[in-house]
């Protein structure tokens, strides 16, 4: 099992194969996301559900790209928009299947906050569509574990022959618990290239009618969990901490993901070695 602890030790600082790319300094967040931070919750209307998220793919922006609500269903819906200079949004594709292999390369996202990431099949290829990591991370002060199950782009409608043809990108994911049939909710990250760069749109829903029991879940499943709403609730993330997680790790990574791609990416030597 990977190492459990916070940051790289000392001998990987100082000769692990990523250490020219470990920087433990997080930058300051970006202004829209310090200005949602200081706004707060907002109306859940302003928010579109998880079964709009094929629309993200049109042009132009939702009512609200940075922030997050408390859904009536007892769910939170959160929101993020990172701009990333000098990154494409293929990058990120690599990255996805790329980081999941062992901790080190999870930890390089986010320094202050990232510990441990692994493949739930214990295959080391660096693909990503149709499988689960397992993560252990800090959310806000709290130490977290999830199992992160990612999709194909379909699977939350988003038209991926579109997505191509636009030169984007959709990861697409059911949140879970590990060793439980519990899904909690679903995330997306959808990067779409820009002059200089790319934008991610990062949407999270989780709770309410976002989550569910197994992946097929029967009459009775949805009767239960719609009824332990109220309940669950409480075991959601906070959703300011979970927006200012997210908004951390996306912009850190991109700082250095060129640099990075270009030293470990599909083309590179060490690739073809």
């Amino acid at each position: 099992m990977a190492d459990q602890h916070l940051g790289y030790a000392e001998e990987e600082r100082l000769n692990g194969p990523y250490a020219a790319f470990f920087d433990p300094d997080i930058q300051p967040l970006q202004p829209q996301v310090a200005e949602a931070l200081l706004i707060g919750g907002q109306a859940h209307e302003l928010f579109p559900k998880v079964s709009d998220a094929g629309s993200l793919i049109k042009p132009g922006y939702w009512p609200v790209e940075t922030g997050y609500a408390r859904s009536p269903d007892f769910g939170i819906r959160v929101f993020c928009l990172t701009h990333m200079p000098n990154v494409a949004p293929h990058m990120w594709d690599w990255w996805f299947g790329w980081h999941g292999c062992e901790a080190r390369r999870y930890k390089l996202w986010h320094p202050q906050a990232h510990i441990d990431a692994r493949w739930a099949d214990g295959r080391n290829d660096e693909t990503y569509v149709g499988r689960t990591s397992l993560i252990t991370e800090y959310l806000g002060s709290e130490r977290k574990r999830a199992a992160i199950s990612f999709v194909k782009p379909a699977a939350m409608g988003l038209d991926e022959g579109r997505l191509a043809a636009q030169g984007e990108v959709a990861v697409c994911a059911r949140v879970g618990m590990p060793g439980s049939p519990l899904k909690g909710g679903w995330l997306l990250h959808h990067l779409r290239p820009l002059e200089g760069g790319c934008e991610m749109r990062s949407r999270m829903w989780l709770g309410g009618d976002a989550a569910s029991i197994g992946e097929n879940p029967g009459p009775f499943s949805r009767a239960l969990l719609t009824a332990l709403r109220p309940l669950a609730k409480s075991l959601l993330p906070d959703p300011a901490e979970l927006l200012a997680h997210n908004a951390q790790e996306m912009a850190h990574l991109a700082g250095f993901l060129p640099r990075l791609y270009e030293t470990f990416g599909p083309s590179s030597q060490r690739a073809a070695a």
